[in-house]
């Protein structure tokens, strides 16, 4: 990831770290036509569509279904007499006795009420209010089992979106590897976000449940960095010391929003960001002696204003209460100034991992232009450019790009070019100016590539295509236009960089059909 959310929304606090399935799961429940707070317009009883007195199954109903996949919701994909039920909380090769709630006419909704033959690969989830809290699906499968989904994930994609082939035993195709996961697959989060809330007159953090906005009261996050749960816990006993009140979605009142929390893995550095809907916080210097004194590797606290009746976490003005106005971490050795606002991956283990992977489909010895379109703040461009002759990197947003400049020169790295714009629109430019990229880098937000910029691809026509993904659906579809342009995909390595969450990153490698002869690949 570069900054996808805020790229794509002008703000990256719509981010992909949001807690994962939340949205989801009010996405299914909107389309099941029973989402949070839908009133009914009358009294009036419905009256049931003909084509559900035809359906396999009937609401209401208990049936034993037989698991065979999960969603991308992290739902089990259950079968009863050849109808789909997405149940949560099942995993594949359980039999389960489960009750219908909703249906369409290709699928429906169940819930679990029995398992009936529980799969070898179920676990007891470690964390205590895993089962209200929608940002992790997978705690009850195994880790091992986790990233054989999440292969199976990435080929079913590029196999029925992509109309890709994908190698197997005994048929070539697609080499998909195994996914890269972590050796110690918890705690790896160095940023958290924070909904504050009240409950019994006191102040409540933790995290939404699922298809909710009512906040689940949070001791500790078991893949959230242990300072993470520190300053949470910390601002809550010194907000309510103070006396100071949590904001009321429903009245738009109150003062505390979200506390933002970013740690450097490697440096150790703190940055809290308190979000508030107002200008002003009551008492701010008692605030900033208790964190101070309560928090010693805290180095930056930041105050954040948005006063707008919203479901988005940042305004658009910070101000540094105290500290500095960045804190500073690694990816490899190269390091990077992270402020308030802008974007770092929240894996830094996995984004190594998942950059070093790119690095070697990049296949540098030196000498080549590299093009690193969504830079973002630079991340990925830096890291290539340790082995690079000279990268450009693009990026619509422009404080961004200002962040990534700064992270360049942090590095001392004078072979790195960075512009703000459209992918689409300077890459053309430079093309003018006689930069031809060897190697283009794409690592889009999750609704993939802009359609604009894989034609631009297909016409500068580099050697080869590095594709960093974080949605699956929108990577087969991608592959799928660059393949029929002129390229073949040679290879994905999917990387776990959420474990216990349905996500997944992939990597994959294309390479241009070489037709000339005195010109091969």
């Amino acid at each position: 990831m570069s900054v996808k959310d805020k790229r794509t929304a002008k703000s990256n606090e719509k981010s992909a770290d949001r807690r994962a399935g939340n949205s989801a799961e009010r996405s299914r429940e909107r389309r099941a036509g029973n989402s949070t707070g839908q009133k009914e317009k009358n009294s009036a009883p419905k009256v049931a569509p003909a084509w559900m007195a035809d359906l396999p199954v009937q609401i209401g109903q208990q049936y034993e279904a037989e698991i065979i996949g999960i969603s991308h919701d992290g739902e089990g994909v259950g079968r009863v007499n050849g109808f789909t039920l997405f149940v949560a909380g099942a995993l594949p090769g359980e039999r389960a006795l489960v009750r219908v709630e909703h249906v369409k006419k290709q699928y429906g909704y169940a819930r679990l009420l029995q398992l009936v033959e529980e799969s070898a690969e179920r676990v007891m989830p470690v964390c205590s209010i895993y089962e209200e809290c929608g940002g992790c699906q997978l705690q009850h499968l195994s880790y091992e089992a986790q990233l054989r989904v999440k292969r199976q994930q990435v080929v079913d994609n590029l196999q029925r979106i992509g109309k890709l082939d994908v190698a197997g035993e005994t048929s070539e195709g697609i080499v998909v590897h195994p996914t890269l996961g972590m050796s110690e697959p918890w705690r790896y989060r160095n940023k958290a976000q924070v909904p504050f809330g009240e409950e019994r007159g006191g102040l409540i953090g933790g995290f939404y449940a699922q298809g909710s906005h009512r906040i689940i009261d949070m001791e500790e996050c078991l893949i959230q960095h242990e300072a993470n749960d520190e300053v949470v816990a910390r601002v809550k006993e010194i907000g309510a010391r103070l006396g100071i009140t949590a904001y009321r979605e429903e009245t738009n009142a109150g003062l505390l929003r979200h506390v933002v929390v970013k740690v450097g893995f490697r440096t150790g550095e703190i940055m809290v960001v308190l979000v508030t809907n107002g200008s002003t916080i009551p008492r701010v210097d008692e605030w900033i002696d208790g964190i101070r004194a309560a928090l010693p590797s805290v180095k930056s606290i930041c105050h954040n204003i948005n006063v707008k009746q919203t479901n988005v976490i940042f305004g658009g003005e910070t101000r540094v209460l105290w500290g500095s106005e960045v804190i500073y971490d690694y990816i490899g050795d190269v390091k990077f100034a992270i402020s308030a606002r802008s974007f770092f991956q929240v894996n830094p283990v996995q984004t190594e991992v998942l950059y070093g992977k790119a690095l070697e489909y990049a296949g540098l010895t030196g000498d080549e232009v590299v093009v690193d379109a969504y830079c973002g703040i630079g991340t990925i461009s830096l890291f290539l450019a340790q082995r690079a002759g000279q990268v450009y990197g693009v990026e619509i947003v422009e404080e961004a790009i200002a962040d990534a400049r700064k992270n360049a020169e942090l590095n001392g790295m004078t072979n790195v070019h960075f512009e703000a714009g459209p992918a689409e629109v300077v890459l053309p430019e430079w093309t003018s100016q006689g930069i031809r990229p060897d190697v283009i880098v794409v690592d889009p937000p999750r609704k993939g590539c802009d359609a604009a910029l894989l034609a631009t691809i297909l016409e500068l026509q580099p050697r080869r295509v590095v594709y960093v993904s974080c949605s699956a659906s929108t990577l087969a579809r991608d592959l799928r236009v660059l393949v029929d342009g002129g390229y073949s995909v040679a290879e994905v390595t999917p990387v776990d960089m959420f474990p216990h969450t349905v996500h997944v990153e992939s990597v994959a490698l294309l390479v241009r059909n070489e037709t000339d002869a005195e010109n091969p690949y």
